[in-house]
């Protein structure tokens, strides 16, 4: 092995955390939580990863409170989950793991058919796209106390996550959600102190993030996903992002993650590689939300060819920005030879497609030299988010016959244990 291969492989520390190697499992939404509950699946999910070795495990989407979810079949932190919640932490710590869960909020970007209230709520007032097929068609601005509540939230929401054996948390600043709606000039026209300058835009999530740290104490690890570009006009820009990362690196972040694209506006600049509008059109239930999907489809679902650590000069320039926080790379290191790249560069980094394609991988890789994982970036298993089993990769799957009663062939996922 390179001296790069060995680094990705050894133990690292995090804050107070110390960790088996530098692999983390990025926060990759399982679809795993029916009626906003997780469930067996999902348990069985994170603690397969431990077992193929990954050194931490992340938990997608741990809404802070109920309006915070995307969908009603998120879950949020709450006390009537702590059962399964400390039954998944407690099966990745028992596989020889450590876990993370990915703290967010929606803002102003709902589909919850659950949703509590009139309207959704982000920076400004817009129409809600996504909502308009489940009766949210508008979203308001928040007004300071729905702010206040907001940051409230994520301290609670992080209180309840360390008691409930996580070993870490990610708060989510990117990707069109709630915060990241605050930091992005497309969506934030406030003109009051949570608007205008990057430093009012920033007001908002650094203190979400502080109110994380106040709750789960100074040594306990804190990760934060940002973005490196909206990839849209008007919204946020590498230059103005790598000033975010100063912003948060100040703020007392641990470890940085920086990606790009928003999952509103323009996907397909974070997943990269075949388009996910075939997979979301079979599964969409909506006739409303099809019509919507094509009609949208060229505009925001754009063509971005795969290519390997494909955010890596971003990356490198928040690296070079920042004084204090690890920085975690993510986008397109599915390789050992990129994984090799990444180390020379960087202290950790999250894989997503590769990890659902061999949950085994970093087990694997260490037995082979020439391991080669397979993941052909088709993006169905990011598709599969919307069926009720949630995410799987494909091209695990064997057939074996129409047996499951609906008229749909059984699939059996293909162990990629090694012995």
């Amino acid at each position: 092995m390179s001296e790069y291969r060995d680094k990705l492989f050894a133990p690292a520390r995090l804050n107070g955390l110390e960790l088996r190697n530098r692999v983390i499992r990025a926060a990759t939404f399982e679809g795993k939580c029916p009626d906003g509950y997780p469930n067996d699946d999902l348990i069985a999910l994170h603690r397969e990863m431990a077992e193929g070795g990954v050194g931490l495990t992340t938990v997608a989407y741990c809404a802070v409170e109920a309006n915070g979810r995307v969908k009603q079949e998120m879950m949020y932190m709450h006390e009537g989950i702590r059962s399964q919640v400390e039954a998944m932490t407690r099966a990745v710590h028992e596989a020889g793991g450590k876990i993370s869960g990915q703290m967010g909020h929606c803002g102003n970007f709902s589909q919850n058919r659950a949703f509590e209230g009139k309207r959704p709520l982000g920076p400004s007032p817009m129409i809600n796209m996504g909502g308009i097929p489940v009766g949210l068609p508008f979203a308001g601005a928040m007004n300071h106390a729905d702010i206040d509540h907001v940051v409230q939230c994520f301290h609670d929401a992080a209180l309840f996550m360390k008691s409930a054996g996580f070993d870490a948390v990610e708060i989510h600043f990117g990707h069109g959600y709630g915060l990241s709606q605050f930091i992005s000039p497309k969506t934030n026209r406030r003109t009051d102190q949570y608007g205008g300058s990057l430093s009012n835009r920033m007001r908002y999530p650094l203190r979400a993030l502080e109110a994380v740290r106040k709750a789960v104490g100074d040594d306990f690890p804190i990760l934060g996903k940002m973005g490196l570009t909206d990839g849209v006009k008007g919204g946020l820009t590498t230059d103005e992002a790598v000033e975010v990362a100063a912003f948060l690196d100040e703020g007392g972040i641990d470890a940085l993650i920086p990606s790009g694209g928003t999952s509103s506006m323009n996907p397909m600049l974070l997943f990269r590689g075949d388009s996910l509008v075939p997979g979301m059109l079979a599964l969409e239930k909506s006739a409303l939300m099809r019509l919507g999907m094509r009609m949208v489809a060229s505009s925001m679902f754009r063509n971005y060819p795969y290519e390997e650590v494909y955010f890596l000069d971003g990356a490198k320039r928040v690296r070079d920005r920042i004084k204090n926080a690890k920085l975690c790379y993510i986008g397109g290191a599915s390789t050992l030879e990129s994984l090799e790249t990444v180390m020379r560069e960087f202290d950790f980094v999250q894989m997503g497609r590769a990890l659902i394609k061999d949950p085994f991988f970093v087990r694997n890789a260490m037995a082979d030299p020439r391991y080669v994982n397979g993941c052909t970036h088709c993006n169905q298993c990011a598709t599969l988010i919307l069926h009720p089993d949630g995410i799987r990769c494909t091209l695990n799957e064997t057939f074996r016959g129409d047996v499951d009663g609906a008229g749909r062939p059984e699939a059996s996922t293909i162990s990629m244990r090694l012995p």
